[in-house]
C-alpha cells in the first residue's frame, strides 16, 4: 500500500487522502438518538429498544438513548400489553427527540408468560392455557384491591364467606377456593390462613402482570393447585416508574391510597417500594337490621423488592411484605370494650403478616435457579365470645433446573420442600389422649419433571410427574399431562389432564366451624383430598390490530375422591365431618368473547 502511495502523483496523492479521511470519518462517526416512549396516557420504562445494532431499555421515565451511525435504521420497540413498533427512523447529528406511542395491545397471543410451565414461552406456543391480564385491564374497573379487582374476570369470582367479617376466597370455573393456589412471582406464599386474609393488601402499582390458569397445576406446583392457579407478577426494580400512585375514595368512604417508588443502592441495586393504605372506618347500616353492612377495615401493606445487577446477566432478587389489618363487623353499637363478650355481638379481627420472596440464578453454564419463601402469619380474633388464635408458619425451598435437551425437547426439573407449622386455640392442634396442644408439624418433600416436546410446528406435547411425601399420607403422586394444536396461526386447541391432592385445614377454610353455635364433630383420621381434572380450551383470533374479534372457550370436568364437605343436616346441633363416600364430580363451560375497534372501543 505504501508503494503504492509512493508511486502516486502529488495531486493524485491529495485526492486520494481526502477520500480516506472521508470513508475513516462516516465509518467511526456515532450520533446519539434518543427518544420517549409511552402508551395508553403513561410513560412505559422498561420498555425494550432495539435501533440497529443498539440495544437498550427505558428508564423509569420513559427516556432511552442509544448510539448509532447516521443514517436510517429499523427501530424495534416492545413492551408487556402493548403491540410492537416495527418502523424505520433517521438518526442524523441534529435529530430530534423521538415521541413513539406504543398501542395497547388486542390480542395477546403473543405475549410471554411463565405460569403454565414455569419456563418463559409465547402465550401461542404454551401447552398450557394461560390468561394474561395487565394493569390496564383492572384500571377500567377501579377496586381497592386485587382480590376484589378480579371479579371482572370470567371464570374467576371472588366470594365473600362471611356477611359479618367479610373473608373471602378465590372460586375459579366454579370450584371452592380452598381449590384455587394463589402465588406471587411463582412462590406459594398465599395459603391457609393467608386466603382467607391476605389477598387484600398487595400494592397494584408494583403488579406488571396477572397469569391464572384454569385448571389442575398440582403436577408442577403441588397441593392446592387443583381448580387453579393465580400467579402475581411483580414488576423488576428499575423497570417501573421512578414515582407513581393511585387514590381512590367512594361514596360509602372508603379511602384507598396505592404509592410506588423506584430508586437505587449504589450502581448495581435496584429497588422497588410500594405502599398500600385502605381505610373505611364509617359503619353503615343501610338495610336496618342492625348490623354493619361492610367489615370495616383498617389496613396497611410494605412492600419491597430489591435486585442486583451480575456481570453474566442472572437474575439475583429478594422481596418483602409487611401486613397489617384492624377489621370488624357485627352490631352497630359495637365497640373494642366489647371485643371478646357477649353484650355487643362483634366480630373483629387483628391480622400481622410477613412475607420473604427470594430467587438466585446459580452462577454455573446450565440455567439452574434457587427459589425460596417465609412466611409468618399472627391472627388475633374473636367472633362473638369464641375466640380464633392462630399462628402459622411456611418454609419453602426449591431448586429448578431448565435445560434444552434438543431443538424440539425442554425439561424442567427439580426439588422443592416445605415445611408447615400450624398451632391455634381450637380442636384442631389438641392431642385426643392427653388434650395437651399439639401444633401441626409437617415437612413434604417433593421432586417434579416435566418434558415439553414440540413434535412439530403445530403440535406440541407436555408430559410431567411430581412426587410428594407427606408425614401422615406418605407418597402422593401427581401427572400431568397436556397437548396444543395449532390448527391454524390464530386457532389453537389445547387439552390439560392431570391429578390433584389438598390436605384440609378446617378451621381456616370454612369459618362456619367458628362463628356458630354448632358443635364441630370429626368423625375419623381425614385423608387428604384426590382429584382427576381433563380441561379442553379453544382460542381464536381474527382480523387486524384495528380490529380483532377473539373466542375463548373451555370444558373441564373434575372427578373428586375422598372430598371433605361439611355435614348440617344429619344433626341441628353439630357441625360434621368426614371423608365423602363414594365421589363428587364438577362440570361446566366458560365462554368469553371480544371485539376490539380502532384500540378505543
Amino acid at each position: 500500500m505504501f508503494a503504492i502511495f509512493a508511486g502516486m502523483k502529488p495531486t493524485n496523492r491529495i485526492f486520494f487522502l481526502i477520500v480516506c479521511s472521508l470513508l475513516s470519518a462516516s465509518v467511526s462517526a456515532q450520533v446519539s438518538l434518543s427518544g420517549k416512549v409511552h402508551g395508553g396516557g403513561m410513560v412505559l420504562p422498561g420498555a425494550t429498544v432495539i435501533i440497529g445494532p443498539s440495544k437498550t431499555v427505558t428508564d423509569s421515565t420513559g427516556l432511552f438513548r442509544v448510539q448509532v451511525t447516521p443514517g436510517r435504521h429499523l427501530a424495534h420497540i416492545t413492551y408487556t400489553g402493548y403491540e410492537s413498533y416495527h418502523r424505520y427512523v433517521v438518526a442524523d447529528s441534529i435529530n430530534s427527540l423521538l415521541d413513539i406511542e406504543l398501542q395497547p395491545a388486542a390480542s395477546h397471543l403473543n405475549e410471554v408468560v411463565i405460569t403454565g410451565t414455569t419456563r418463559p414461552v409465547q402465550r401461542l406456543q404454551s401447552p398450557i392455557a394461560v390468561e394474561v391480564y395487565t394493569p390496564q385491564f383492572f384500571r377500567k374497573n377501579p377496586a381497592p384491591s386485587i382480590f376484589e379487582s378480579l371479579q371482572t374476570v370470567n371464570g374467576v369470582r371472588p366470594q365473600i364467606n362471611c356477611s359479618v367479617c367479610n373473608t373471602g376466597d378465590i372460586h375459579i370455573n366454579g370450584l371452592e377456593g380452598p381449590y384455587t393456589m394463589v402465588t406471587i412471582d411463582g412462590m406459594p406464599v398465599v395459603s391457609s390462613l393467608s386466603s382467607v386474609y391476605g389477598l387484600f393488601g398487595i400494592p397494584s402499582q408494583l403488579v406488571e402482570r396477572i397469569e391464572i390458569i384454569k385448571g389442575p397445576a398440582s403436577g408442577l406446583y403441588g397441593s392446592e393447585a387443583i381448580g387453579g392457579l393465580i400467579n402475581i407478577i411483580t414488576k423488576a426494580p428499575g423497570k417501573s416508574a421512578k414515582l407513581a400512585g393511585n387514590v381512590m375514595t367512594t361514596s360509602w368512604l372508603e379511602h384507598n391510597v396505592d404509592l410506588g417508588y423506584n430508586y437505587t443502592i449504589g450502581k448495581k441495586i435496584h429497588s422497588l417500594l410500594g405502599v398500600n393504605y385502605f381505610n373505611y372506618t364509617k359503619p353503615f347500616d343501610k338495610n336496618n337490621d342492625g348490623f354493619t353492612d361492610v367489615t370495616l377495615q383498617h389496613r396497611v401493606s410494605l412492600f419491597n423488592k430489591w435486585k442486583a445487577e451480575r456481570a453474566d446477566q442472572k437474575e439475583a432478587s429478594v422481596a418483602a411484605r409487611l401486613f397489617y389489618e384492624d377489621r370488624w363487623g357485627g352490631e352497630m353499637n359495637w365497640s373494642r370494650r366489647y371485643r371478646g363478650s357477649d353484650q355487643v355481638y362483634g366480630e373483629s379481627i387483628y391480622t400481622k403478616r410477613l412475607e420473604l420472596i427470594g430467587k438466585y440464578d446459580l452462577p454455573v453454564a446450565e440455567q439452574v435457579s434457587v427459589n425460596a419463601s417465609v412466611t409468618v402469619h399472627d391472627q388475633d380474633s374473636y367472633y362473638g365470645t369464641v375466640p380464633y388464635m392462630a399462628k402459622q408458619q411456611v418454609f419453602f425451598g426449591q431448586v429448578k433446573w431448565d435445560r434444552e435437551l434438543s431443538a424440539s425437547h425442554f425439561l424442567v426439573s427439580g426439588i422443592a420442600g416445605r415445611y408447615n407449622f400450624y398451632d391455634d386455640n381450637s380442636t384442631a392442634t389438641v392431642d385426643t389422649l392427653t388434650r395437651a396442644n399439639h401444633p401441626e408439624r409437617s415437612f413434604i418433600p417433593g421432586i417434579f419433571v416435566q418434558d415439553e416436546w414440540r413434535l412439530n410446528a403445530r403440535h406440541n406435547l407436555l408430559l410431567g410427574i411430581r412426587l410428594d411425601h407427606h408425614p401422615v399420607h406418605k407418597y402422593i403422586v401427581t401427572p400431568r399431562a397436556a397437548y396444543k394444536w395449532s390448527v391454524t396461526d390464530r386457532q389453537v386447541l389445547r387439552i390439560n389432564a392431570g391429578t390433584g391432592f389438598r390436605v384440609v385445614n378446617l378451621f381456616t377454610e370454612d369459618h362456619a366451624a367458628l362463628t356458630g353455635a354448632r358443635v364441630v364433630e370429626i368423625r375419623e383420621a381425614l385423608k387428604p383430598e384426590q382429584s382427576y381434572n381433563v380441561n379442553l380450551n379453544y382460542t381464536w383470533r381474527n382480523g387486524s390490530t384495528s380490529r380483532q374479534f377473539g373466542v375463548d372457550a373451555s370444558v373441564w370436568y373434575t372427578y373428586f375422591h375422598n372430598q371433605i364437605i361439611a355435614d348440617y343436616t344429619t344433626d341441628p346441633n353439630k357441625i360434621i365431618y368426614n371423608n365423602l363416600p363414594g365421589h363428587a364430580e364438577s362440570r361446566g363451560v366458560t365462554l368469553n368473547m371480544d371485539f376490539n375497534l380502532m384500540q378505543r372501543l
